[in-house]
């Protein structure tokens, strides 16, 4: 999978232009606040999702414009295609091959990339909730009905977490909570075997990655942290009573606090390297490598689900690591096709092979190529 131009018009500060990346390597350069991030945006938008920047639509126009265009073409499936959005009243409106599309999430598994910007570092910086965000949205990229689990489940746990409340007023409602929590179960084991099956895999490829990254100089490992004793289980039975049992006898400290105290939603994602916590003890640049490795482990899992190979998106990731690790990133990442934006024009000069684009006020001024 890898796009071959990307048009553009009336979007964010991007002067109307278009690029034709390589098939490698493309590198973004130029000062902050040139639209860097916001060319890496544009591709984003095919997968079908929303802004990774938390943007809304009508944000996405140009101040001087009143809509936005872009289009892409790209090839995937063993085919050449194309799809553009048209960005109208804060609505984005997408066809694909010349479908119109009732919705943008019919883009989902039609174009797929991965992405990596700054923000991401909360993964490791953060609480729990941001790394089981991280799984659970890679998950849904290769399972979409585990978007539908996670709806039942959370609706569940707000209906036991009512209930709880409600005994306080009503204690003969007591009787009812079993039934809450054996549904609860259920639902939170399947979670639960997911997330388990799908970081056993993420865990074999980031330390590959991260093996990669650090030239061998660090070791990488992740592990499944649960509020309710999770040990190794390897089926969903066993899952499943080790969880209800926790819900059943952990009643009265629900009671107490009036919400569900074990499942999934409490679940955690530690991340060590070199043995250590890297959230209390790495570096800047180490806990940027762990994430790195993380969302290209991420892309690995993806290519085996879809049998083709995502583009990867990397928003200023070279800043905080040293030599050896960018030119990782620029050079090693071998068969992919990788966006990567910077500031520091000495990226292109290290780059092998590859294209360069540089910004200047939203305008293209620049670009080359090394073959």
């Amino acid at each position: 999978m890898n796009i071959t131009r990307l048009q553009f018009s009336g979007f964010r500060n991007l002067e109307d232009s278009f690029i034709e990346p390589c098939e490698g390597v493309n590198i973004i350069y130029g000062d902050n606040a040139q639209g860097k991030t916001n060319l890496l945006e544009c591709i984003w938008l095919f997968t079908g999702g929303h802004s990774f920047r938390g943007a809304k639509h009508r944000e996405l126009v140009n101040f001087e414009s009143e809509n936005a265009a872009i289009k892409m073409n790209f090839y995937s499936q063993e085919r050449d295609q194309y799809s553009t959005i048209d960005i109208i009243n804060g609505k984005r409106e997408v066809t694909v091959n010349g479908v119109k599309k009732s919705s943008p999430a019919e883009m989902i598994g039609k174009f797929c990339a991965i992405v990596f910007s700054p923000e991401h570092l909360t993964l490791i910086k953060s609480g729990p909730g941001e790394r089981r965000k991280f799984i659970d949205g890679a998950i849904c990229q290769i399972k979409p009905g585990y978007a539908a689990l996670l709806a039942r489940y959370n609706q569940t746990l707000n209906q036991r977490n009512a209930l709880l409340k409600e005994i306080r007023r009503q204690s003969e409602l007591r009787d009812t909570l079993s039934i809450w929590s054996e549904r609860l179960a259920y639902l939170g084991a399947h979670i639960c075997f997911e997330r388990i099956n799908y970081m056993n895999k993420l865990k074999i490829n980031a330390e590959k990655f991260h093996d990669g990254i650090s030239r061998g100089t660090e070791s990488f490992d992740i592990k499944y942290s649960s509020t309710w004793g999770y040990k190794d289980h390897t089926k969903i039975e066993e899952i499943q009573n080790s969880l209800f049992k926790y819900l059943d006898e952990g009643y009265k400290t629900d009671f107490q606090n009036g919400v569900t105290s074990y499942g999934p939603h409490r679940d955690d994602i530690d991340i060590f390297i070199n043995q250590k916590k890297a959230r209390t003890y790495s570096s800047q640049g180490q806990q940027r490598s762990a994430v790195l490795s993380l969302k290209l482990a991420e892309a690995e899992i993806l290519r085996s689900s879809i049998c083709e190979k995502p583009v990867i998106l990397l928003d200023d990731v070279l800043s905080e690591l040293d030599a050896y690790r960018q030119d990782y990133l620029i050079n090693e990442i071998k068969g992919w096709q990788v966006f990567i934006t910077c500031c520091e024009p000495y990226a292109i000069n290290e780059m092998l092979s590859g294209k360069s684009f540089r910004l200047i006020n939203g305008k293209i001024a620049e670009k080359k190529e090394k073959i």
